[in-house]
C-alpha cells in the first residue's frame, strides 16, 4: 500500500489596486519594493519558480519550479497582478500546472478559488454563485483546463457553498480538522463524533449534500501545517521531510500525509521557506521515503470509504467559526494590547446595508437594458478577463435584447462595474486585522465608495450620506479618527476620483513631462486635442484640450483645462467642460498674452475666474507622479546639497584622516556628513550606465580604510538590479568575458560591504548559460583558445561568488 504526501500553498494577497485607477500606488512600507505585491513577489512568488537544491557544500547543484510538485491555488486577483505586473512568473505558474500534469497521472497542481477571497458564509446566495462562477471561469481562462478542486477563503465553510461548487463540477475542497463534526463508514448508519480534531486527515471523506449532490473534503494535518507555518520547520529541508513522514502510521492501508499553509510561507513569512520546500520534496523523493502527489490524483487512485459531515460556518483561521469576519470575538493579531475589534460588526452591517441597496439598484436599471441582469454580472468575469472593445460588444449582443445606444453601453458597464465593486468590499481582510483605519479595511471602503459613486451616477440615487452614518456605530481604537464616518471622511472621501480629476492629473503633470497626443493613464486614455505649453523664466503655462475615456466604463468627456507653475510646488490650475464654441479659443488667448507679459498675477487671477468651480493643485496628483514630481522640484536642491556635502569631504578629508589615524572620533556633524557623501558617490557610481571600475575600487579602498557606515539596504537594492542587468546581457553574449569581469567585480563588493542583495535572477542565468556553455568553453580552452580559457576562470569564480556549482 502506498505512502503518499501533498504539499498545499495558498497564494493569495488582498487586491490592493486603487478602485479607480486599477492599479497599486506606492506603498512607502515596501520599500525598496514600489509596494507589497511587487516586495512579495520577489521574496516568494518569484524564487517558488525556481527554487534552489544546495549540495554539500551549499552551493546550488539545481533549480526547481516548485509549483510542479506541490499543490497551490493563487486568488485570481493576484493572478491579474501577477500577469501584468511579473509576466515572466506568471507564464512559469502556469506552466507548472502543465508540467504537473506529466507528474500525476493528468492531474494539475493547480486549484481554483472563489474569486476575491469573501467568506463565503457571510455571503447571500447570490454572492455565493458568482464567486464560485467567477473562479472557475477565471481559472479556465488562465489554466487553460477544467478546475478540480476549489479553495474556500479562510476555509470558511457551509453547505450551500458545498452544493454550488457541486454544482459547478468541483469535486473536493479542502479544510481544517476542526471544521469536520463526524464520521462513518459509507453504507454504515453508525456516526463516529470527531470534533475537537479528532478527524484522521490520512484520508478522503465524502461528503452527502441536501441537495442528493456530493464532494469530496480533505482535512489538512493542523499540527504539521502550524509547524510549518509558525515554527522552525522550514530551517532545514531534511527536518521537514522527517516531519512529514512521522505522521504515517503502521497501518498497511493508503495514506495520505497533507498539509496546508498561506503560500507567502515559502519565502516571505520564513526567508529562504522555498528553499526548505524544495529539498523536503528532493529528499523525500531520492529517498523514495514517500510518493509525492496531489490531491485529485490520490483521490483517482484512492475514492473516499467514509463519509463526513462538517460544522457549518467554521474556519481554519478562527476558533469561533467565522466570528473574527463579523464580531469582536477576540481574534487579532496580538499587536496592539487593548484594542477592540467592535467595530467589526457595524462595519458588516453597513456593507449588508450597501450592497442590498446596490442590487435593488442594479436590478431596476439594468432588467431594462438586458434580458437577466444577473446572469450578466455572472457573465461579466469575460470582461473583466478582456476588456477589449470586440470581446464586450460579443457580450453585449448576447445579453441584450438590441443593440445598445452609446449612453446605453456605458450605463450598462458602469453597472456591471457597481456589483464587482461589491464583490471587492467584501474581501475577507477588511476584517481580520486590529483597526478599522488598517490599510486592509481601508481598502474595502475604497470599493463601497466606487459602488456607491457608480450608483449616484446611473440612478441618481445617494446612498453615501446613509452609509457613512452606519459607520458611526463602528469604533476606531484611534482618538483621531473617533469611529468608521470620521475615517472615511479624512481618508476615503479625498480619493474619489472622477474624468475631471483625471484630466486635472494630465494637466498639472503635463507642466514636468511630454505626453503623446494619445496617453494612458492608468485605467484611462486621453487624446490630446489641443496642447500650448510656454515658459517664462522659471514659470511655466500649459493649456490644453484633451479627451479623457475610462477604459473600464466607457465614459468618455472632452474637458479644457490650464496650469501654471509658479516654481517649487506652487501650482494653480483648473479644467472644465466648456459648452460654447469659441470659449475654450478666447479663454486660451487671453491667458497665453497676460503670461507672456510676465504678469502672473493677473495669470493666477484669469484661471480662478475661468476655472471657477474646479482648483487643481499639486496635491490632486495620482501618488506616484506626485512623488516623481516633487523629487524632480526637489533634483536642483538635491544636488545642491550632495555638492555640498562632497565639497566637505574633500575639503576636511586630511584632518578627518588624522584623527582617524590616533583614534579621535569625528565631530557627529562631520561624520554624518561624510558618510552621506561617501554613499551618494557609490550610489550614483553604482547607477551609471556604464561601471566606472577605478572609481568604484578607490571607493572600496576608503570604505576599507575607514569603515565607513554605508546605506545596505538602498545600495544592495541597486546592486542587485544593476547584477541583473549585466547577467540578462550575458544571457544574450554567453562568450562574453567583459559582463563576466564586471559581474564578478559587483559581487566582490557586495560581499566587502556586507549588502543584502537579491541575486536570484543572477544565479538563473548564471546556471543556465553555464551548464549549456560550459562542456563546450572547456573544450576550447583545452585547444589553447585564450579567450576560452579566460571565460572559464571567470565561470570558475562567480561559481564561489555566486555560490552556484555548474561542474
Amino acid at each position: 500500500m502506498g505512502k503518499y504526501i501533498c504539499i498545499h500553498g495558498h497564494f493569495y494577497q488582498p487586491p490592493r489596486e486603487n478602485p479607480w485607477l486599477e492599479a497599486i500606488e506606492l506603498q512607502d512600507s515596501a520599500y525598496p519594493y514600489h509596494d507589497w505585491n511587487q516586495r512579495i513577489t520577489a521574496q516568494c512568488y518569484a524564487p517558488n519558480t525556481a527554487s534552489r537544491i544546495l549540495g554539500a557544500d551549499r552551493k546550488i547543484i539545481d533549480i526547481v519550479n516548485n509549483y510542479s510538485k506541490i499543490s497551490f491555488n493563487f486568488g485570481p486577483t493576484l493572478l491579474s497582478w501577477l500577469q501584468g505586473h511579473d509576466p515572466q512568473a506568471y507564464r512559469l505558474i502556469i506552466e507548472a500546472d502543465k508540467q504537473s500534469q506529466k507528474n500525476f497521472s493528468g492531474h494539475g497542481s493547480a486549484l481554483a478559488q472563489c474569486y476575491n477571497h469573501m467568506i463565503m458564509p457571510l455571503a447571500n446566495s447570490r454572492d455565493k454563485q458568482t464567486q464560485i462562477a467567477w473562479g472557475r471561469v477565471d481559472f479556465q481562462h488562465r489554466f487553460n483546463r477544467e478546475p478540480e478542486g476549489m479553495w474556500l477563503p479562510e476555509t470558511a465553510v457551509d453547505l450551500e457553498a458545498l452544493e454550488m461548487m457541486a454544482q459547478f463540477g468541483i469535486k473536493f475542497t479542502i479544510l481544517a480538522a476542526r471544521q469536520a463534526q463526524r464520521v462513518r463508514k459509507i453504507g454504515e448508519k453508525k456516526w463516529q463524533d470527531v470534533s475537537n480534531e479528532k478527524i484522521d486527515p490520512k484520508m478522503p471523506y465524502l461528503c452527502n449534500l441536501p441537495s442528493g449532490k456530493q464532494i469530496v473534503l480533505f482535512f489538512y494535518d493542523g499540527p504539521v501545517s502550524k509547524d510549518v507555518a509558525f515554527g522552525q520547520l522550514l530551517s532545514n529541508g531534511e527536518g521537514f521531510s522527517k516531519r512529514l513522514t512521522s505522521v504515517f502510521s503502521e497501518e498497511q492501508v493508503p495514506q495520505l500525509v497533507h498539509i496546508a499553509t498561506d503560500g507567502e510561507t515559502y519565502g516571505h513569512h520564513h526567508r529562504y521557506g522555498d528553499m526548505a520546500l524544495t529539498y523536503c520534496i528532493y529528499h523525500l523523493e531520492s529517498n523514495k521515503l514517500a510518493r509525492i502527489c496531489v490531491y485529485a490524483e490520490y483521490l483517482e487512485k484512492y475514492p473516499p470509504t467514509q463519509e463526513v459531515e462538517i460544522f457549518e460556518n467554521s474556519s481554519w483561521s478562527c476558533v469561533h467559526g467565522i466570528e473574527r469576519w463579523r464580531s469582536a470575538c477576540g481574534c487579532n493579531s496580538g499587536m496592539h494590547s487593548g484594542w477592540s475589534q467592535d467595530w467589526r460588526a457595524p462595519l458588516r452591517g453597513a456593507m449588508d446595508w450597501l450592497r442590498d441597496n446596490l442590487a435593488r439598484i442594479y436590478e431596476e436599471q439594468l432588467s431594462q437594458l438586458v434580458k437577466d441582469p444577473w446572469q450578466a454580472r455572472q457573465d461579466y468575469i469575460r470582461i473583466i478577463l478582456d476588456r477589449s472593445a470586440s470581446n464586450i460588444a460579443d457580450f453585449l449582443l448576447e445579453h441584450c435584447s438590441k443593440e445598445p445606444s452609446r449612453s446605453e453601453r456605458v450605463k450598462i458597464l458602469k453597472l456591471l462595474e457597481m456589483q464587482r465593486q461589491a464583490m471587492l468590499m467584501y474581501t475577507s481582510c477588511g476584517w481580520f486585522f486590529d483597526e478599522i483605519s488598517g490599510i486592509e479595511t481601508t481598502q474595502v471602503l475604497q470599493y463601497a465608495a466606487r459602488a456607491m459613486q457608480l450608483a449616484k451616477e446611473v440612478s441618481d440615487m445617494p446612498l453615501e450620506d446613509t452609509y457613512v452614518s452606519l459607520l458611526e456605530r463602528a469604533p476606531s481604537n484611534l482618538p483621531e479618527y473617533k469611529n468608521g464616518a470620521g475615517i472615511y471622511k479624512a481618508l476615503i472621501a479625498p480619493s474619489v476620483l472622477d474624468l475631471t480629476r483625471v484630466g486635472a492629473h494630465f494637466a498639472v503633470s503635463s507642466l514636468f513631462k511630454e505626453y503623446a497626443k494619445n496617453t494612458r493613464i492608468y485605467s484611462y486614455v486621453t487624446e490630446s486635442q489641443t496642447y500650448d505649453r510656454q515658459e517664462v523664466g522659471r514659470q511655466k503655462l500649459a493649456v490644453g484640450r484633451a479627451r479623457i475615456r475610462s477604459e473600464i466604463t466607457e465614459e468618455e468627456d472632452i474637458l479644457s483645462f490650464a496650469a501654471l507653475h509658479l516654481g517649487d510646488h506652487n501650482i494653480v490650475g483648473g479644467v472644465r467642460r466648456y459648452e460654447q464654441a469659441g470659449e475654450f479659443e478666447q479663454m486660451h488667448k487671453e491667458l497665453k498674452e497676460i503670461f507672456l507679459k510676465s504678469d502672473i498675477s493677473e495669470a493666477i487671477r484669469t484661471i480662478e475666474k475661468h476655472f471657477l468651480e474646479h482648483n487643481y493643485s499639486l496635491w490632486h496628483l495620482f501618488k506616484d507622479e506626485q512623488r516623481k514630481i516633487l523629487n524632480q522640484i526637489l533634483a536642483v536642491t538635491v544636488s545642491d546639497v550632495e555638492v555640498t556635502l562632497a565639497k566637505i569631504r574633500e575639503h576636511h578629508y586630511p584632518i578627518t584622516q588624522a584623527m582617524r589615524q590616533i583614534g579621535i572620533p569625528l565631530p557627529r556633524v562631520l561624520a554624518v556628513s561624510i558618510e552621506l557623501a561617501f554613499n551618494v558617490d557609490l550610489l550614483h557610481t553604482l547607477e551609471a550606465e556604464e561601471l566606472d571600475i577605478n572609481r568604484l575600487n578607490s571607493l572600496i579602498e576608503e570604505a576599507k580604510r575607514w569603515s565607513i557606515n554605508v546605506d545596505r539596504t538602498t545600495l544592495g537594492f541597486v546592486l542587485g538590479n544593476k547584477l541583473s542587468g549585466i547577467m540578462e546581457k550575458f544571457l544574450k553574449e554567453p562568450e562574453n568575458n567583459a559582463l563576466l569581469e564586471s559581474a564578478e567585480f559587483l559581487l566582490e563588493i557586495l560581499n566587502f560591504l556586507d549588502l543584502k542583495a537579491d541575486l536570484w535572477k543572477a544565479q538563473n542565468i548564471y546556471f543556465t548559460v553555464g551548464r549549456q556553455y560550459y562542456a563546450e568553453m572547456k573544450e576550447k580552452a583545452e585547444r589553447q583558445d585564450e579567450a576560452a580559457g579566460k571565460w572559464l576562470e571567470r565561470i570558475t569564480s562567480l561559481s564561489e561568488l555566486l555560490k552556484v556549482k555548474i561542474f
